[in-house]
């Protein structure tokens, strides 16, 4: 007989109110600082959106009106030292937050409109419109807020993007002997996000003091929550993976406050993360200054249903009614914080020249300056100065014969002997003596706390790397098993990562490694061959780098581990059990960003080439020995470390160039190349650029197949002699 037992979650789920007795029984300086907050958030985001109707902000506002109660109730009992970060839809949060960190104690008073508050107000204003005051000198604008002083950590444009950063600011928080704890804020759309979803369950199972905090606003622009999902009460996600939850009326401050001092009760005494969701609405539509229901997706009788549950009336009636205040002071406190936003706007404006009567523009010079437009895309490498560098004709140390894996294990231990900041992580990293092909076997025989083997989860792990980059205290080195897997974590590698750096001012430091593996010639198919370089390359902001032997590896890698900024190291699987010349035992060298190397050298032809292809190149050479040639080993492959000055100085020996990569053309990484080379070198050309690069398709399982789609040592044979002289 069929037996049914009921089976209960393991994490608790509560639906949190209050009262008029906790009203009561709140104290008064909470009530009066949530009041304040409430208060110049909303009128701050009225003039954001006065200013959008006036076409002074370039670009989306997307404001919080109606939201601020969830914010402030939920970031008032946050400290400095704990992070925040959130969505598009951020000024109410990063207001909150830059609030806590400059507002006194009130001492039983509405907290003061000071100098700081003004700051605050004043530098978020500029920001949110293009200027160069602002927090991100204007780069961030209304999507990229972010203040780290303060603990706001970013917000972020990419549905979803921010949360799995927030993983790595929780577990930079809680290595570094801290309760501090970090909230992540995203909406109802958000939370179908894979990458969300992902987070979920990474920081339940490593038990990290993230608190998930859901703006449930009921509307994804506008798309009702009831065609998005057959569950509503979106709280209920975290008990799939044994997270608790709360569930609350996001319009009543005191409400969310007491739900997240639950919360951060349990993640302070070491508890893990936990799940907020806060019922909330805004009052207009996704982006701008007219309600939703002027765009047909909402009623008006909704709309003037929520707005009879404004958090900002809630605050002031309960103030008045315990003798906090009065309605006269409340009414200076909204009268003194409009006359401070409009003398702000009025310094950052003025009349249009020649224009209609009351037409504005922002003052000229305010703006940033032009000429800053790349600056802080990557940082100035200032990092590495004083660099031992060595090459193996300058190498002080001993020379040996070593297996690439073997060098590519040891370097990595070593840095991690040196730097206790450096933390490995990716799929069976920990496992298998060393990962699939024994990369981390040296590191987690050594230091096997760092080392930590993730959930099948690229977007989650990739993104939570971001986060403890950005936070700073670790250098987190992450491995995708192969290099295919790049496209799983694109938004975390490309729109996160890449673009931290420039988009929030050109100042962060994003100090991550990416190793991943290219495995052309394994049979394993087209979802785990592809060469990444000529994608990689694109992103401005992420370096990559490619060695072809033991030597450069650990030069390379040291280098990499040593940047500020993020790159990511490419390994050819070919490579792996190869052996050429290598550290026997001294490991702590370095090869210069943007130093390219020439492994041959001739008269009659430039050969660029890297990773498993300079091999396959020099045999190729061998075979064709009445030709001279210079081989250009790149090693560094992004546009703002490319050695131009090897490859300028060959070219005008050789006037001509062949350029050698083993992927498909249609991802080719020399395509890009030898256009650059034909717009710098035309004159010193005698013919167009030749090319080797695979075919069309990407490499399927069968051996036959597999071969005719990749460029190996025949095809840069057959290159060679097209241009062997006559």
């Amino acid at each position: 007989m069929t037996t049914r037992s009921e089976l209960a979650p393991a994490a608790p789920w509560v639906e949190l109110s209050v009262d008029e007795n906790d009203w009561d029984a709140a104290a008064p300086d909470l009530l009066l600082t949530m009041l304040a907050q409430t208060l110049w958030i909303r009128v701050f985001e009225e003039q954001v959106l006065q200013l959008a109707a006036d076409g002074l902000v370039h670009g989306p506002a997307h404001s919080s009106i109606g939201q601020e109660g969830g914010a402030v109730g939920s970031i008032v009992p946050l400290r400095s030292d704990d992070f925040v970060n959130g969505s598009h839809r951020g000024h109410h949060q990063f207001l909150a937050k830059a609030f806590g960190h400059v507002l006194a104690p009130a001492g039983g008073a509405l907290p003061a409109l000071d100098n700081e508050v003004r700051t605050v107000l004043r530098r978020t204003l500029a920001e949110i419109c293009g200027l160069a005051e602002g927090y991100c000198r204007g780069r961030g604008g209304s999507m990229h807020l972010q203040w780290r002083e303060a603990g706001a950590m970013g917000t972020n444009a990419i549905v979803g993007g921010g949360v799995p950063q927030a993983l790595g600011f929780a577990f930079n928080q809680r290595h570094s002997g801290t309760n501090a704890v970090t909230v992540t804020y995203f909406g109802d759309g958000a939370i179908n996000i894979g990458s969300v979803l992902e987070s979920f369950n990474l920081a339940a199972a490593w038990q990290l003091p993230v608190c998930f905090f859901v703006e449930n606003n009921s509307y994804a622009v506008s798309t009702p929550l009831s065609k998005s999902t057959a569950e509503p009460r979106l709280s209920a996600r975290g008990l799939g993976v044994n997270i608790p939850s709360w569930r609350v009326d996001g319009m009543d401050p005191l409400a969310v406050h007491t739900a997240m001092g639950e919360a951060l009760a349990h993640m302070r005494a070491g508890g893990g993360p936990t799940l907020v969701e806060a019922e909330v609405y805004r009052y207009f539509h996704q982006n701008g200054p007219y309600p939703g229901s002027a765009f047909g997706y909402r009623t008006k009788e909704e709309e003037a249903a929520w707005r009879a549950r404004d958090p900002l009336e809630l605050l002031r009636r309960h103030a008045v009614r315990r003798g906090l205040l009065s309605d006269g002071q409340f009414e200076a406190a909204q009268r003194e914080v409009t006359d401070a936003l409009r003398a702000i706007v009025d310094e950052f404006v003025e009349p249009m020249p020649s224009g209609k009567p009351g037409q504005r523009r922002i003052r000229p010079d305010v703006w940033p300056d032009p000429g800053f437009v790349d600056v802080g895309l990557l940082g100035d490498l200032a990092e590495l100065e004083g660099s031992r560098c060595a090459e193996p004709d300058t190498y002080d140390g001993t020379l040996g014969e070593r297996r690439f894996i073997d060098v590519v294990s040891e370097v990595m231990a070593r840095r991690m002997e040196e730097d206790e900041r450096i933390v490995v992580l990716g799929e069976d990293v920990d496992g298998l003596k060393g990962g699939t092909n024994g990369a981390t076997r040296r590191p987690l025989e050594k230091f096997p706390e760092r080392v930590l083997g993730t959930p099948i989860c690229e977007n989650a792990f990739a993104g939570m790397a971001g986060g403890m980059a950005l936070d700073g205290r670790f250098r987190p080195v992450v491995e995708f098993m192969y290099a295919d897997f790049m496209w799983v974590a694109a938004d975390q590698l490309f729109n996160q990562i890449a673009k931290a750096r420039h988009m929030f001012g050109g100042e962060s430091s994003v100090p991550l490694v990416l190793r991943s593996k290219l495995a052309a010639g394994t049979g394993y198919g087209s979802q785990h061959s592809m060469d990444p370089a000529g994608v990689l390359t694109t992103a401005p902001g992420l370096r990559v780098v490619a060695p072809s032997n033991p030597f450069d590896y650990v030069g390379l890698m040291n280098t990499a581990l040593a940047c500020d900024d993020p790159v990511v190291v490419l390994e050819h699987v070919d490579l792996y059990a190869a052996t050429g010349t290598g550290p026997v035992d001294d490991l702590d060298y370095r090869i210069p960003v943007g130093k390219a190397a020439l492994r041959s050298t001739g008269d009659d032809l430039t050969v660029i080439s890297y990773l498993s292809m300079v091999t396959h190149c020099l045999e190729a050479l061998q075979q064709v020995p009445q030709l001279s040639a210079d081989l250009i080993d790149l090693r560094w492959l992004d546009r703002a470390s490319l050695d131009w000055d090897t490859i300028e100085a060959s070219v005008k020996k050789t006037n001509r160039v062949l350029i050698v990569e083993q992927g498909a053309v249609g991802t080719s990484y020399g395509g890009w190349l030898a256009d650059e080379i034909q717009r710098r070198l035309f004159d010193w050309l005698d013919a167009p650029v030749e090319r080797v690069t695979g075919r069309l398709a990407s490499p399927s399982i069968s051996k036959v197949l597999e071969r005719a789609a990749i460029a190996q040592t025949e095809e840069v044979v057959a290159a060679l002699k097209s241009v062997v002289p006559s």
